[in-house]
């Protein structure tokens, strides 16, 4: 029986793909194309609307070919009614610990559904996850589901509420990562932020064993809500002077004005945001700021697009992922409409122009200036990507995957910077 794996989304679906690529080695033959499967499993992503019709035609597409498919991820749960019609079998996150049982089922001729709420240490199963090796980079979840009400996300109804991994499991996988080679450790969760609220630990907490761990590498914290952020301030930025911390902060805003942040249900404020992008930059040298922005959320006025968009140009970000409001149904926000995709569309677009001009202008100052770099993985056209201490993407032409060198920076991109080795 050969099988074929598909991932759409985020970190944390790529790392439950190694849990599945684990579970499934030995049992049955892993195949890098559909062409050759018998059955196609595709990690699905439900984030937004027009990811769902992308995952739903690929779906149709393999079974109008033959294939047995089983839907694993967030669509799972989320569009369980339009995914029963194709797939012959559905699998959510919480119990992807069960992928075997499904592809037996389904290569016997049978259809099953596990979707029924597990709570599960996914940080224990480090022993069976099967990283592609081709990177230095280890994907580690630390938790899963989020404390989090907004009302435009439908991710809680597929990954519900707060379930910490322990920290000493989590200490066993990233200590079997770096002995097994991998130099750069992505924790990954739905809000690393409020990791910890269920069992009495903290994100901090964590950070500060991790890197008591022997050996050199980096930790990339994920994403964050500011309000977890600007509540354990001083005891992140504590965590964050570790060396083998990156200096990344991913703090998604969503909106400049208060106003909408309520109508999303985000509990901070811009303020919120502001204050711990100030307190970091006030900390460290260089920090790299990434937040998200949603576009055209349906009570979003020209007056609150602005503000985004000043706030933006107020606290100049590194990275801003702009996402077009997409209506979920289930969700609270559904009932409010939607704006006309034309608006999104101006409104992203101009907020993106923005985004290349202060990314590049923050790129600039470091051209001519030296600095040491973590090659995590092969770039384009023969090129190798790195990282600086502070995550800022670095090209370099040549290296070694998983050694940390020492380069000139001599060209400067709005999202990457280029150098030679030293």
């Amino acid at each position: 029986m050969r099988v074929y794996i598909e991932t759409y989304g985020c970190a944390t679906n790529q790392a439950d793909t190694d849990i599945i690529r684990g579970i499934l080695r030995g049992k049955y033959q892993l195949v890098e194309s559909e062409v050759n499967a018998d059955v196609c499993i595709i990690n699905t992503c439900g984030v937004i609307d027009f990811t769902e019709r992308k995952i739903l035609r690929r779906i149709k597409k393999l079974k109008g070919t033959g294939k047995k498919v089983i839907a694993a991820g967030c669509l799972s749960r989320i569009s369980r009614r339009k995914l029963s019609e194709f797939c012959d079998g559905l699998i959510s996150p919480d119990n992807i610990h069960r992928i075997d049982e499904m592809v037996e089922i389904v290569e016997k001729g049978g259809r099953a559904e596990f979707l029924k709420v597990q709570s599960v240490d996914k940080a224990e199963m480090c022993r069976i996850k099967e990283r592609k090796s081709e990177s230095a980079i280890a994907i580690v979840s630390i938790s899963e589901g989020c404390t989090g009400k907004c009302s435009y996300c439908a991710t809680k109804i597929a990954r519900g509420r707060l379930r910490s991994f322990s920290i000493d499991s989590i200490v066993r996988e990233i200590e079997l990562a770096i002995r097994s080679g991998y130099r750069e450790i992505q924790l990954t969760s739905q809000d690393t932020g409020a990791y910890g609220m269920d069992r009495g630990s903290s994100l901090p907490e964590l950070l500060d064993r991790i890197s008591q761990i022997d050996g050199e590498f980096r930790v990339r914290v994920g994403m964050m809500n500011p309000k977890h952020a600007v509540e354990m301030l001083d005891d992140l930025l504590n965590a964050f002077e570790s060396e083998k911390v990156y200096k990344f902060l991913h703090i998604p805003v969503q909106s400049g004005d208060d106003r909408i942040l309520e109508d999303m249900r985000r509990d901070h404020t811009a303020g919120d945001y502001e204050a711990v992008v100030r307190e970091f930059r006030k900390h460290f040298d260089d920090v790299v700021i990434s937040t998200d922005i949603i576009v055209g959320f349906p009570t979003e006025s020209q007056e609150s697009f602005w503000k985004s968009y000043e706030l933006i140009e107020r606290t100049r970000p590194d990275i801003v992922n702009i996402t077009r409001y997409s209506p979920r149904r289930g969700t609270p926000a559904f009932r409010l409409g939607d704006l006309p995709d034309w608006v999104k569309k101006e409104r992203s677009r101009k907020l993106t122009d923005l985004t290349k001009k202060v990314g590049l202008e923050n790129n600039m100052r470091f051209v001519g200036k030296n600095a040491r770099v973590l090659i995590t993985r092969h770039g384009k056209n023969g090129t190798f990507l790195s990282r600086m201490d502070s995550y800022r993407p670095v090209i370099v032409e040549r290296g070694e995957i998983g050694n940390f060198v020492d380069v000139k920076i001599y060209r400067a991109e709005f999202n990457y910077l280029k150098a030679s080795a030293q």
